[in-house]
C-alpha cells in the first residue's frame, strides 16, 4: 500500500478560531472543572468559567497595553496553569502566539525574538526574563505576579472591543510560530492558522470519544512549548476533560495518586523507567525471575489481544488466564496503582516506542497508544485507535488526513492539520512534493494502512563499501535497554557501522545503589555489550555494529539534547568527532 486516507469527522464551518472552542465549552458547561492548579500544596478545581473570565481579563490587559490584531507574543515559562491563561488570552486579544522553551539559550531566544518580531512576552522566571531582556523584547510580563496587573489595566476595555479583537483571526490567519528544536540544522519557524488547529482539535477528539471524555482527567508535563502539548490541552479544553500541569516531570509519578488521570501523553523514556523500576525492585526482593515471568506472560496476552483487534484467529494457552491473574495480583495492579490507579490509556509520542514496551504494558492492563506527528502537521498525523492497536505501528492516519509514501520510502502528509509553509518561504523549496508534505521520515504502510516507521532520511547510512543501511531497528533495539537513552549509528563512508550508545546516568546511578561511573566502566560496558550482540542478531550481516562507545549526556546537555529528548545528530557527531575516528582505528 503506497497511501492511505482518513475523511473528517468534525465539521468546521460553524467555528471562526481556536476562541470559538472556549467560547462554546462556557456555554456548554460552564461549572465544569476544566483544570487542577495546585496552590499551597494542594489541588484545587477551575471551572471553564473562571478560566475563561481569567483569560478575557487578561486579554483586556492586552489590548489596553495596545496590542495589535497580529502582533506576535511570546510565551517563554514552564508548563503550568497560566501558560493555558496566556495562551487563551492572546489569541482572544487577536495576537499570534510565539512558544519559547523556557531552556533555550541567550542566542536562540533572540533569533527567534528577531524573526518573529515579537512585541510582548510573557516570561516564567528571572533566567526566562533576562534572556527576553536581553533579546529587545520592549515589554515582558511576569506569569507568576504580572497577570493581575495586567487585568489590572484592562478594566476599562469594553466587551465590544474585546470581541472585534477576538474575533479578528479567520481559519487561515496565524495562530502560532512554532520553532523547530532543530535535531539536524538551523530551526525553522513553522506557521500554523486556526484552522490547522481546529481541525486537529475537532478530527482527534471525535476519533477518540471513549478517551476524550468530560468525566475523564490528564496531566500536562511535556513543555506547552512543544505542540503535541499545546493540542493535548486544546482537546482536553474543549472536550471538557480535566487538566493539571506539572511542571517537572520527576514530580509525575508523585503526584498520580493524588490526581488520579485517566489518560497520560508521555514520551517512551517515561514508560521504560516505570519498567526498569518495576524490575529492579523485583530484583530486590529476589523476585527477579518471577518478574521475568511476568513481562513474558503480559506480552503473551498482548500479543493475543492484537490478533483478536484484527480479526485473527488467536488460541492461548490454558495457563494464560491463570498466569495473568496470580502476576495481577503480584505486579500489573501494583503498577497500575503506581500510575493512578485509573489510567485507561497511555499516549506515547515524540520518538519511537520499542513493541516489547507497548506489549508488555498493554498486557499489563494499561493500554498503550502510539502516534506519530510534527510540528508541521499541528502534532498528530497518524495514531493507533481504541480497539485497534497494533504494537510496532503508529497507527492510521488520523480523520481528515492523507499519508503516502514516495518512490524513496520518504513519508508524505496532506490534510487539516498540515501548515501552509515557513516564516521564511526559502525553506519552503524542498518541502512539498507534489502537495504533500515531506516529512523526512521513511516509513511503509501495511496491509491495513498502519504507518511503520523506518528511520529518518538523513540518518540513512552509506558505508565505503556502497550499502545503504537504515539504521532505526537496530537504534531501537538498542534503546529498550535500560541504561541506553539514545543509539546513533555512525559509519558514512567507512568500512563497517560504529555507534555511539548515549547512557542514562541516572537510571545506572539507581541501580548501583548511588554510586558514580564513567564510560570506561568493565561492569556497565559488559552489560551493553550483550545488549550490542542482541541488537545485532536482528539485522543482517551488513547492518550489524561492529564497535561502539559510551557516551553521557544528561537533558540538560543543550548541545546535543532538544527539549523535547531528541538527540541533535549533527552536533553530537561534531562534539564526539575524535571518539567516532578512535572507532575506526
Amino acid at each position: 500500500m503506497r497511501e492511505m486516507s482518513t475523511p473528517p469527522l468534525a465539521d468546521l464551518s460553524e467555528y471562526r478560531n481556536v476562541t470559538d472552542l472556549l467560547m462554546r465549552r462556557i456555554q456548554e458547561a460552564p461549572d465544569h472543572p476544566a483544570f487542577d492548579v495546585r496552590e499551597g500544596g494542594q489541588w484545587h478545581p477551575v471551572s471553564t468559567a473562571a478560566f475563561g473570565a481569567k483569560v478575557r481579563a487578561v486579554a483586556k490587559g492586552l489590548v489596553a497595553d495596545g496590542l495589535r490584531r497580529g502582533d506576535a507574543v511570546a510565551i517563554m515559562a514552564s508548563t503550568r496553569y497560566e501558560w493555558a491563561v496566556a495562551d487563551l488570552a492572546i489569541w482572544f486579544a487577536g495576537g499570534v502566539v510565539v512558544p519559547v522553551y523556557d531552556s533555550s539559550a541567550p542566542g536562540q531566544v533572540a533569533t527567534i525574538v528577531a524573526d518573529a518580531d515579537v512585541r510582548v512576552a510573557f516570561s516564567g522566571d528571572e533566567s526566562s526574563r533576562a534572556a527576553l531582556d536581553a533579546a529587545g523584547v520592549p515589554a515582558v510580563i511576569s506569569l507568576a505576579d504580572g497577570l493581575a496587573g495586567l487585568a489590572e489595566r484592562g478594566v476599562d476595555v469594553e466587551d465590544a472591543a474585546l470581541e472585534s479583537a477576538r474575533t479578528h483571526a479567520g481559519p487561515a490567519s496565524p495562530a502560532t510560530i512554532v520553532y523547530t528544536s532543530g535535531t539536524s540544522g538551523t530551526p525553522k519557524g513553522v506557521v500554523l492558522s486556526h484552522e490547522n488547529f481546529l481541525g486537529q482539535v475537532l478530527n482527534v477528539a471525535a476519533a477518540y470519544a471513549d478517551i476524550v471524555r468530560p468525566d475523564g482527567s490528564t496531566v500536562i508535563f511535556l513543555p506547552l512549548a512543544h505542540v503535541l502539548a499545546r493540542g493535548l490541552q486544546l482537546i482536553c479544553l474543549a472536550g471538557g476533560m480535566r487538566i493539571a500541569h506539572l511542571s517537572e516531570p520527576s514530580e509525575v509519578v508523585a503526584s498520580l495518586a493524588d490526581l488520579q488521570p485517566t489518560f497520560l501523553v508521555v514520551v517512551p523514556r517515561v514508560l521504560e523507567k516505570i519498567a526498569a523500576a518495576a524490575e529492579a525492585k523485583a530484583t530486590e526482593k529476589r523476585l527477579g525471575r518471577v518478574w521475568a515471568a511476568a513481562v513474558s506472560t503480559a506480552i503473551e496476552a498482548a500479543r493475543r489481544a492484537e490478533r483478536i483487534d484484527d480479526g485473527e484467529a488467536a488460541a492461548s494457552s490454558w495457563s494464560l488466564p491463570l498466569r495473568r491473574r496470580v502476576f495481577d495480583a503480584l505486579f500489573y495492579r501494583r503498577i497500575r496503582a503506581l500510575m493512578g490507579g485509573r489510567i485507561g490509556y497511555v499516549l506515547s509520542g515524540g520518538a519511537s516506542l520499542p513493541p516489547r514496551l507497548s506489549l508488555l504494558f498493554r498486557g499489563m492492563g494499561v493500554p498503550v497508544i502510539e502516534g506519530y506527528g510534527l510540528t508541521e502537521t499541528t502534532a498528530p498525523l497518524t495514531g493507533n485507535l481504541p480497539g485497534r492497536i497494533r504494537s510496532g505501528t503508529v497507527g492510521v492516519p488520523l480523520p481528515g488526513s492523507t499519508v503516502r509514501i514516495s518512490e524513496d520510502g520518504e513519508v508524505l502528509a496532506k490534510g487539516v492539520g498540515v501548515f501552509a509553509g515557513y516564516r521564511d518561504p526559502d525553506d519552503d523549496r524542498e518541502a512539498f512534493v507534489d502537495g504533500f508534505f515531506r516529512t523526512g521520515d521513511l516509513g511503509r504502510l501495511d496491509d491495513r494502512g498502519r504507518l511503520v516507521l523506518e528511520g529518518r532520511v538523513k540518518d540513512v547510512v552509506t558505508t565505503s563499501g556502497g550499502k545503504t543501511v537504515a539504521p532505526a531497528r537496530w537504534e531501537a533495539a538498542m534503546e529498550e535497554h535500560r541504561f541506553v537513552a539514545s543509539a546513533v549509528t555512525v559509519g558514512e563512508g567507512r568500512p563497517y557501522l560504529a555507534a555511539l550508545l548515549i547512557v542514562d546516568r541516572e537510571a545506572v546511578t539507581a541501580a548501583r545503589d548511588g554510586r558514580d561511573v564513567t564510560v570506561d566502566d568493565a561492569e556497565l560496558r559488559a552489560d551493553i555489550e550483550r545488549a550490542v550482540d542482541a541488537a545485532n542478531a536482528l539485522v543482517a550481516r551488513s547492518e550489524q555494529v561492529r564497535r561502539f562507545a559510551l557516551v553521557f549526556a544528561d537533558a540538560e546537555d543543550r548541545e546535543i539534547v532538544t527539549p523535547t529528548l531528541k538527540i541533535r545528530r549533527r552536533e553530537l557527531l561534531h562534539r564526539e568527532a575524535g571518539t567516532i575516528d578512535a572507532l575506526y582505528l
